[in-house]
Order: C-alpha cells, then structure tokens, then sequence
C-alpha cells in the first residue's frame, strides 16, 4: 500500500530566500503561492512544503523541523565538500565535534547534518550494508574510520 513520504513541511521566516536555498542544493519549485512553496525532491513523487510565518521560531526538535534527504552512499563521503562548494557548512550531529558524515551500524546507515537559513535541521543520509556481526554496535563511526573497518575486515564488497 504505502511506496514512500509524499511531502514533509518546514516553517520559514523568508520564502524567497528558503526557495532560493533549496534550489542551490538541486531541488526544484514545484509551486509557489500565498506564503507556501512546495519544491521537488522527487519530481512527482515526493516535496517539500516551506511556509513562511511566526512557526519558523518553533524550537528545534528531532520531531519537528527536520528532513532528511537520501543520497547514494557513494556521494556521502564527498557531502561535506559539495555543500562547502554551495557555501553551506555542515555542522555536528548531537554531542558530536565533528562535522564528517558519519555511519551508525545499528540503523544501518550513514549521515551528514546541516541548516537551512531558518536553522531547519537537514540531513543528507544513505543505507549502508552493515556485516552481521555489527549490526548491533551502536557507536558511530567517522566514514573514514567505517572504510577502513570494513577494508580491514575484507568486506569491501559492501561498500
């Protein structure tokens, strides 16, 4: 029945501004009217709904204000760099210092974390094929150190 998230929803202090952030990271307008746009990330599959208002001054929360985008694992170990190039910085996923995507084993995926200029939590995330044998780890692994894990390990087939 279901295939996948169809829309998810940002509130925004400038429209304008937002539509023009979300265009530099590749997504389309899909519609734009009244103090509501709506931008492709999946052209006739899935949006991105952004209204401005009041609401964009909501405390962040994991439960609201953030969107995650899946991008191919092979990209990820780049992220960092093409968003430097789209003069966006990353910045630390919780108590973590570095901005460097990261793998978590147990949920079987990998990570980078940045903003929007609301201060909107975005994430660009991947599967990551995870040995059976560390499904369960629950550390978060640096991508660089993960790469080398599973080099070490004779896995690189996973990659």
């Amino acid at each position: 029945m279901i295939e996948g998230l169809y829309e998810a929803h940002l509130p925004v202090k400038y429209l304008r501004c937002s539509i023009q952030f979300y265009q530099s990271l590749g997504l389309e307008l899909a519609w734009e009217g009244d103090g509501i746009a709506f931008i492709w990330i999946e052209r006739h599959k899935s949006w991105l709904g952004l209204w401005e208002g009041e609401e964009y001054l909501t405390a962040y929360h994991p439960s609201l204000r953030h969107v995650a985008f899946r991008i191919p694992f092979e990209e990820m170990e780049n992220s960092v760099n093409w968003l430097h190039s789209k003069g966006i910085e990353a910045v630390p996923f919780g108590n973590r210092r570095s901005v460097q995507p990261f793998v978590r084993p147990n949920q079987g995926n990998a990570s980078v974390y940045f903003k929007d200029p609301d201060g909107n939590s975005l994430e660009f995330i991947s599967y990551v094929s995870v040995p059976d044998e560390l499904k369960q780890e629950s550390e978060k692994f640096e991508m660089t150190k993960w790469m080398e894990l599973v080099r070490l390990r004779g896995e690189e087939d996973i990659l």
